[in-house]
Protein backbone atom coordinates (compact mmCIF):
# COMPACT_ATOMS: atom_id res chain seq x y z
CA UNK A 1 0.00 0.00 0.00
CA UNK A 2 1.51 3.39 -0.99
CA UNK A 3 2.43 5.85 1.73
CA UNK A 4 -0.01 8.75 1.97
CA UNK A 5 1.64 12.04 2.93
CA UNK A 6 -0.17 14.20 5.52
CA UNK A 7 -1.86 17.42 4.31
CA UNK A 8 0.69 20.15 3.72
CA UNK A 9 0.42 23.05 6.17
CA UNK A 10 0.29 26.30 4.17
CA UNK A 11 -0.11 29.78 5.67
CA UNK A 12 -3.39 31.53 4.67
CA UNK A 13 -1.55 34.37 2.93
CA UNK A 14 0.48 31.82 0.95
CA UNK A 15 -2.72 29.99 -0.05
CA UNK A 16 -4.00 33.24 -1.54
CA UNK A 17 -0.79 33.75 -3.52
CA UNK A 18 -0.68 30.15 -4.71
CA UNK A 19 -4.30 30.36 -5.82
CA UNK A 20 -3.47 33.40 -7.94
CA UNK A 21 -0.43 31.68 -9.46
CA UNK A 22 -2.39 28.54 -10.32
CA UNK A 23 -5.07 30.54 -12.21
CA UNK A 24 -2.97 33.27 -13.81
CA UNK A 25 -2.30 33.11 -17.54
CA UNK A 26 0.54 35.59 -17.13
CA UNK A 27 2.78 33.42 -14.98
CA UNK A 28 5.31 30.81 -16.07
CA UNK A 29 3.77 27.39 -16.60
CA UNK A 30 6.32 25.74 -14.30
CA UNK A 31 5.44 28.06 -11.40
CA UNK A 32 1.71 27.55 -11.98
CA UNK A 33 2.26 23.78 -11.86
CA UNK A 34 4.14 24.06 -8.56
CA UNK A 35 1.30 26.15 -7.12
CA UNK A 36 -1.26 23.51 -8.14
CA UNK A 37 0.87 20.79 -6.53
CA UNK A 38 0.96 22.63 -3.21
CA UNK A 39 -2.75 23.48 -3.26
CA UNK A 40 -3.66 19.84 -3.80
CA UNK A 41 -1.19 18.83 -1.09
CA UNK A 42 -2.92 21.23 1.31
CA UNK A 43 -6.21 19.47 0.54
CA UNK A 44 -4.71 16.18 1.72
CA UNK A 45 -4.27 14.36 -1.60
CA UNK A 46 -1.48 11.80 -1.76
CA UNK A 47 1.65 12.43 -3.80
CA UNK A 48 0.52 9.86 -6.36
CA UNK A 49 -2.91 11.46 -6.72
CA UNK A 50 -1.37 14.91 -7.13
CA UNK A 51 1.02 13.64 -9.80
CA UNK A 52 -1.86 12.15 -11.77
CA UNK A 53 -4.03 15.27 -11.55
CA UNK A 54 -1.25 17.73 -12.39
CA UNK A 55 0.43 15.50 -15.00
CA UNK A 56 3.89 15.25 -13.46
CA UNK A 57 5.94 12.59 -11.67
CA UNK A 58 5.67 11.63 -8.02
CA UNK A 59 9.30 12.73 -7.29
CA UNK A 60 8.38 16.16 -8.66
CA UNK A 61 5.51 16.43 -6.18
CA UNK A 62 7.79 15.38 -3.32
CA UNK A 63 10.44 17.90 -4.41
CA UNK A 64 8.14 20.92 -4.32
CA UNK A 65 6.51 19.88 -1.06
CA UNK A 66 10.00 19.75 0.47
CA UNK A 67 11.05 23.05 -1.10
CA UNK A 68 7.98 24.82 0.33
CA UNK A 69 8.46 23.26 3.77
CA UNK A 70 12.10 24.40 3.82
CA UNK A 71 11.84 27.90 2.30
CA UNK A 72 8.17 28.81 1.78
CA UNK A 73 7.24 30.58 -1.46
CA UNK A 74 10.87 31.58 -1.97
CA UNK A 75 11.70 27.91 -2.45
CA UNK A 76 9.52 27.59 -5.55
CA UNK A 77 11.89 29.43 -7.86
CA UNK A 78 14.31 27.72 -10.21
CA UNK A 79 17.64 26.75 -8.64
CA UNK A 80 20.94 27.47 -10.42
CA UNK A 81 21.94 24.57 -12.64
CA UNK A 82 25.20 22.76 -11.81
CA UNK A 83 28.28 23.33 -13.91
CA UNK A 84 29.69 26.41 -15.57
CA UNK A 85 26.93 28.87 -16.50
CA UNK A 86 26.49 29.56 -20.19
CA UNK A 87 27.11 33.13 -21.25
CA UNK A 88 26.40 35.24 -24.30
CA UNK A 89 28.98 37.72 -25.58
CA UNK A 90 28.15 41.34 -24.82
CA UNK A 91 28.08 42.35 -28.50
CA UNK A 92 25.85 39.41 -29.40
CA UNK A 93 23.52 40.18 -26.48
CA UNK A 94 23.19 43.79 -27.59
CA UNK A 95 22.42 42.66 -31.14
CA UNK A 96 19.67 40.29 -29.93
CA UNK A 97 18.14 42.94 -27.68
CA UNK A 98 18.09 45.55 -30.44
CA UNK A 99 16.49 43.14 -32.91
CA UNK A 100 13.91 41.99 -30.35
CA UNK A 101 12.72 45.54 -29.72
CA UNK A 102 12.29 46.22 -33.45
CA UNK A 103 9.23 44.88 -35.32
CA UNK A 104 9.79 41.86 -37.59
CA UNK A 105 10.03 42.48 -41.36
CA UNK A 106 6.66 42.63 -43.11
CA UNK A 107 7.46 39.69 -45.37
CA UNK A 108 7.45 37.35 -42.35
CA UNK A 109 3.78 38.12 -41.79
CA UNK A 110 4.03 38.00 -37.98
CA UNK A 111 3.34 40.58 -35.29
CA UNK A 112 6.24 39.66 -33.01
CA UNK A 113 9.43 37.66 -32.92
CA UNK A 114 9.71 34.06 -31.76
CA UNK A 115 13.03 32.67 -30.56
CA UNK A 116 13.42 30.52 -33.69
CA UNK A 117 12.52 33.30 -36.14
CA UNK A 118 14.92 35.75 -34.53
CA UNK A 119 17.62 33.11 -34.24
CA UNK A 120 17.34 32.35 -37.96
CA UNK A 121 17.50 36.05 -38.83
CA UNK A 122 20.61 36.62 -36.71
CA UNK A 123 22.37 33.32 -37.34
CA UNK A 124 22.41 32.16 -33.73
CA UNK A 125 20.75 29.28 -31.87
CA UNK A 126 17.24 29.75 -30.56
CA UNK A 127 18.52 28.74 -27.11
CA UNK A 128 20.82 31.76 -27.17
CA UNK A 129 17.88 34.05 -27.97
CA UNK A 130 15.78 32.43 -25.24
CA UNK A 131 18.61 32.90 -22.72
CA UNK A 132 18.93 36.61 -23.48
CA UNK A 133 15.17 37.10 -23.31
CA UNK A 134 15.03 35.36 -19.92
CA UNK A 135 17.91 37.47 -18.57
CA UNK A 136 16.08 40.68 -19.49
CA UNK A 137 12.52 39.45 -18.83
CA UNK A 138 11.46 39.96 -22.45
CA UNK A 139 8.22 38.27 -23.55
CA UNK A 140 7.31 39.51 -27.06
CA UNK A 141 4.44 37.03 -27.33
CA UNK A 142 2.55 38.45 -24.35
CA UNK A 143 0.33 41.50 -25.01
CA UNK A 144 -0.37 43.67 -22.00
CA UNK A 145 -3.22 46.11 -21.58
CA UNK A 146 -3.23 49.01 -19.17
CA UNK A 147 -5.51 51.75 -17.93
CA UNK A 148 -4.49 54.86 -16.05
CA UNK A 149 -6.69 56.20 -13.28
CA UNK A 150 -7.95 59.73 -13.87
CA UNK A 151 -8.95 60.24 -10.23
CA UNK A 152 -7.07 63.32 -8.95
CA UNK A 153 -7.37 61.91 -5.41
CA UNK A 154 -5.92 58.51 -6.29
CA UNK A 155 -2.69 59.02 -4.33
CA UNK A 156 -4.54 60.12 -1.20
CA UNK A 157 -7.00 57.23 -1.42
CA UNK A 158 -4.26 54.63 -1.86
CA UNK A 159 -2.32 55.99 1.10
CA UNK A 160 -5.48 56.04 3.22
CA UNK A 161 -6.28 52.38 2.54
CA UNK A 162 -2.69 51.15 2.83
CA UNK A 163 -2.34 53.11 6.05
CA UNK A 164 -5.25 51.15 7.51
CA UNK A 165 -3.41 47.91 6.79
CA UNK A 166 0.08 48.93 7.90
CA UNK A 167 -0.71 51.29 10.79
CA UNK A 168 -4.40 51.21 11.82
CA UNK A 169 -5.72 53.78 14.32
CA UNK A 170 -5.40 52.74 17.94
CA UNK A 171 -8.29 50.53 19.15
CA UNK A 172 -9.85 50.60 15.66
CA UNK A 173 -10.94 47.50 13.73
CA UNK A 174 -10.06 47.16 10.03
CA UNK A 175 -12.30 44.77 8.10
CA UNK A 176 -12.15 43.67 4.44
CA UNK A 177 -15.60 42.96 2.99
CA UNK A 178 -16.11 40.76 -0.07
CA UNK A 179 -18.77 38.62 -1.67
CA UNK A 180 -19.15 35.51 -3.80
CA UNK A 181 -22.29 35.54 -5.90
CA UNK A 182 -24.35 32.65 -7.20
CA UNK A 183 -22.61 29.76 -5.43
CA UNK A 184 -24.37 26.66 -6.76
CA UNK A 185 -25.61 23.76 -4.66
CA UNK A 186 -24.62 20.80 -6.84
CA UNK A 187 -24.92 17.06 -6.36
CA UNK A 188 -23.89 14.22 -8.63
CA UNK A 189 -26.39 12.00 -10.39
CA UNK A 190 -24.90 9.08 -8.42
CA UNK A 191 -23.02 8.87 -5.09
CA UNK A 192 -19.28 9.59 -5.22
CA UNK A 193 -17.04 6.54 -5.04
CA UNK A 194 -14.97 6.28 -1.84
CA UNK A 195 -11.38 7.52 -1.81
CA UNK A 196 -8.82 4.73 -2.21
CA UNK A 197 -5.01 4.77 -1.95
CA UNK A 198 -3.46 5.56 -5.31
CA UNK A 199 -6.76 6.70 -6.84
CA UNK A 200 -8.48 10.11 -6.63
CA UNK A 201 -12.04 10.32 -5.37
CA UNK A 202 -14.35 9.85 -8.35
CA UNK A 203 -17.76 11.34 -8.97
CA UNK A 204 -20.13 11.59 -11.89
CA UNK A 205 -19.22 14.02 -14.66
CA UNK A 206 -22.68 15.63 -14.63
CA UNK A 207 -24.36 17.47 -11.74
CA UNK A 208 -27.87 18.30 -10.60
CA UNK A 209 -28.42 21.95 -9.66
CA UNK A 210 -30.46 22.70 -6.55
CA UNK A 211 -30.27 26.49 -6.39
CA UNK A 212 -27.75 29.15 -5.45
CA UNK A 213 -26.72 31.33 -2.55
CA UNK A 214 -24.67 34.53 -2.25
CA UNK A 215 -21.96 34.64 0.40
CA UNK A 216 -20.85 37.85 2.10
CA UNK A 217 -17.69 37.67 4.20
CA UNK A 218 -15.83 40.18 6.34
CA UNK A 219 -12.23 39.43 7.35
CA UNK A 220 -10.72 41.19 10.34
CA UNK A 221 -7.18 42.19 9.36
CA UNK A 222 -5.70 41.99 12.87
CA UNK A 223 -6.76 38.38 13.52
CA UNK A 224 -7.93 36.85 10.23
CA UNK A 225 -11.34 36.08 11.79
CA UNK A 226 -14.22 35.89 9.33
CA UNK A 227 -17.83 36.97 9.80
CA UNK A 228 -20.14 35.56 7.13
CA UNK A 229 -23.75 35.42 6.05
CA UNK A 230 -25.54 33.83 3.07
CA UNK A 231 -28.49 35.33 1.23
CA UNK A 232 -30.73 33.99 -1.50
CA UNK A 233 -30.64 37.32 -3.34
CA UNK A 234 -28.03 39.98 -4.10
CA UNK A 235 -29.39 43.50 -3.66
CA UNK A 236 -28.56 46.60 -1.65
CA UNK A 237 -30.96 45.41 1.06
CA UNK A 238 -28.96 42.21 1.61
CA UNK A 239 -25.70 44.14 1.59
CA UNK A 240 -26.96 46.59 4.22
CA UNK A 241 -28.21 43.69 6.35
CA UNK A 242 -24.75 42.17 6.24
CA UNK A 243 -23.10 45.44 7.23
CA UNK A 244 -25.38 45.59 10.27
CA UNK A 245 -24.24 42.09 11.19
CA UNK A 246 -20.62 43.22 10.88
CA UNK A 247 -21.31 46.19 13.15
CA UNK A 248 -22.83 43.87 15.77
CA UNK A 249 -19.75 41.61 15.62
CA UNK A 250 -17.58 44.47 16.93
CA UNK A 251 -19.85 46.53 19.20
CA UNK A 252 -18.66 49.85 20.59
CA UNK A 253 -15.54 49.81 18.40
CA UNK A 254 -14.50 52.14 15.61
CA UNK A 255 -14.81 50.18 12.35
CA UNK A 256 -12.93 50.85 9.12
CA UNK A 257 -14.33 48.87 6.19
CA UNK A 258 -12.35 48.26 3.02
CA UNK A 259 -14.66 47.53 0.09
CA UNK A 260 -13.37 47.16 -3.43
CA UNK A 261 -14.11 45.38 -6.68
CA UNK A 262 -14.93 41.69 -6.44
CA UNK A 263 -11.82 39.57 -6.15
CA UNK A 264 -9.58 42.10 -4.37
CA UNK A 265 -9.56 40.42 -0.96
CA UNK A 266 -11.26 37.13 -1.77
CA UNK A 267 -8.54 34.87 -0.37
CA UNK A 268 -10.81 33.47 2.37
CA UNK A 269 -13.72 32.97 -0.02
CA UNK A 270 -11.42 31.34 -2.58
CA UNK A 271 -10.21 28.91 0.06
CA UNK A 272 -13.81 28.08 1.00
CA UNK A 273 -14.54 27.25 -2.63
CA UNK A 274 -11.45 25.05 -3.00
CA UNK A 275 -11.59 23.22 0.33
CA UNK A 276 -15.28 22.99 1.21
CA UNK A 277 -17.44 23.48 -1.90
CA UNK A 278 -15.80 22.42 -5.15
CA UNK A 279 -15.55 18.71 -4.36
CA UNK A 280 -18.66 18.54 -2.16
CA UNK A 281 -22.15 17.29 -2.95
CA UNK A 282 -25.08 19.39 -1.76
CA UNK A 283 -28.65 18.18 -2.39
CA UNK A 284 -30.07 21.52 -1.24
CA UNK A 285 -29.09 25.14 -0.68
CA UNK A 286 -29.46 24.53 3.04
CA UNK A 287 -26.81 21.80 2.90
CA UNK A 288 -24.49 24.16 0.99
CA UNK A 289 -24.93 26.94 3.56
CA UNK A 290 -24.34 24.48 6.40
CA UNK A 291 -21.06 23.40 4.78
CA UNK A 292 -19.97 27.05 4.45
CA UNK A 293 -20.85 27.63 8.09
CA UNK A 294 -18.79 24.62 9.23
CA UNK A 295 -15.82 25.79 7.21
CA UNK A 296 -15.93 29.33 8.61
CA UNK A 297 -16.17 27.96 12.16
CA UNK A 298 -13.07 25.84 11.52
CA UNK A 299 -11.28 28.75 9.84
CA UNK A 300 -11.88 31.01 12.84
CA UNK A 301 -10.37 28.41 15.17
CA UNK A 302 -7.08 28.40 13.26
CA UNK A 303 -7.06 31.87 11.63
CA UNK A 304 -3.99 34.08 11.42
CA UNK A 305 -3.54 37.84 10.94
CA UNK A 306 -3.78 39.20 7.40
CA UNK A 307 -0.31 40.51 6.45
CA UNK A 308 0.00 43.43 4.02
CA UNK A 309 3.48 43.77 2.49
CA UNK A 310 3.30 46.67 -0.01
CA UNK A 311 3.58 50.28 1.07
CA UNK A 312 1.82 53.12 -0.74
CA UNK A 313 4.94 54.28 -2.60
CA UNK A 314 5.45 50.84 -4.17
CA UNK A 315 1.81 50.70 -5.26
CA UNK A 316 1.83 54.18 -6.77
CA UNK A 317 4.98 53.45 -8.77
CA UNK A 318 3.33 50.40 -10.34
CA UNK A 319 -0.01 52.17 -10.81
CA UNK A 320 1.28 55.29 -12.52
CA UNK A 321 4.27 54.12 -14.49
CA UNK A 322 3.81 54.05 -18.26
CA UNK A 323 3.45 50.58 -19.75
CA UNK A 324 3.64 49.47 -23.33
CA UNK A 325 2.45 46.29 -24.99
CA UNK A 326 4.67 43.24 -24.88
CA UNK A 327 5.04 43.28 -28.67
CA UNK A 328 6.97 46.55 -28.63
CA UNK A 329 4.78 48.13 -31.35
Amino acid sequence: MPTIAPPLAIAPQDLHTLGQWSRSSGIRAALAERAKILLLAAEGLSNTQIARQVGCTRPTVILWRQRYTQAGLDGLGDQPRPGRPQTVRADRRAEILAATLAPPPEHLGVTHWSTRLLAAALGVSHNTVARVWAEHDLKPWRPETFKFSTDPKLDAKVRDVVGLYLDPPQRAIVVCVDEQRQIQALSGTAPSLPLRPGSPQRRTHDDVRHGTTTLFAALEVATGRVTDQCFDRHRHAEFLAFLKLVAKAWPRRQLHLVLDNDGTHTHAIAIITRQAIRRGSFPSVGDLIAAIRRFVDGWNQRCQPFVWVKDADDIMVKTTRKRTSGTGH
